[in-house]
């Protein structure tokens, strides 16, 4: 064997009887064991006149070692992987009919219900306000809350428009705008919305919470528990 030949991870899982894939069959698989078994063997074999140098051989033992780690590191990923969705499962049904704070432009107003949320701003803002227009994006509320310093501050809205009266129930989309150094900047909006349901995906898919008349979100996403 020449000395500068180089060896690729395919080369050493050919020699040794491996698959790149992972074998359905244990028993089907190399140990470090059989591989220095054929390393004894490869040696007690070889050229004299042109033997295997001392650092080939580590380098290929090393190799081995190498794509072996591999194999288990993935292993151990999987099952850690399955064991976080399976606690996500468990956390996510226990908020089944209570309420969240989630980053939606879109809230669900029920009959003589309110909406509730936050605005959150990144530095100090005057004339911070939440504007709240219906389905076909006309202006139904507006609500002031003045100069805020950095953080988030509630708002509720009691599903009455600018003249007092009472709109009907269904979707509304909120957003809020407030100006910085007269400026006009877009603050962030957190609703309050009620979890129906918790849903599975197939593997390697993220859990996703189904709220209240605006359908599903994904569970990472939710910002607080309430």
């Amino acid at each position: 064997m020449s000395s500068t030949t180089a060896i690729t991870n395919e080369q050493i899982y050919q020699a040794l009887g491996l698959s790149s894939e992972t074998e359905t069959e244990s028993s089907n698989e190399l140990g470090m064991e059989d591989f220095l078994e054929l390393m004894v063997t490869e040696l007690t074999y070889q050229d004299p006149f042109s033997p295997m140098e001392n650092s080939e051989l580590a380098t290929q033992i090393s190799q081995f070692s190498v794509v072996s780690g591999i194999d288990e590191l993935n292993s151990a990923f999987a099952g850690f992987s399955d064991a976080m969705i399976s606690d996500q499962a468990l956390q996510a049904a226990n908020i089944v009919g209570r309420t969240v704070l989630a980053p939606l432009n879109t809230a669900n107003l029920e009959a003589g219900g309110t909406i509730q949320g936050v605005v959150g701003v990144t530095e100090s803002a005057s004339d911070v306000t939440v504007r709240i227009s219906d389905a076909s994006g006309e202006l139904v509320k507006e609500i002031h809350l003045g100069t805020q310093t950095k953080g988030e501050v509630s708002f509720t809205w009691d599903g009455l428009d600018e003249s007092g009266q009472a709109v009907e129930p269904g979707q509304y989309q909120i957003a809020a705008q407030a100006e910085v150094d007269g400026e006009s900047i877009t603050p962030y909006t957190l609703i309050e919305a009620k979890v129906d349901s918790v849903s599975i995906g197939a593997a390697g898919q993220e859990l996703s919470v189904n709220l209240a008349g605006l359908g599903p979100i994904s569970f990472s996403s939710v910002a607080e528990i309430r």
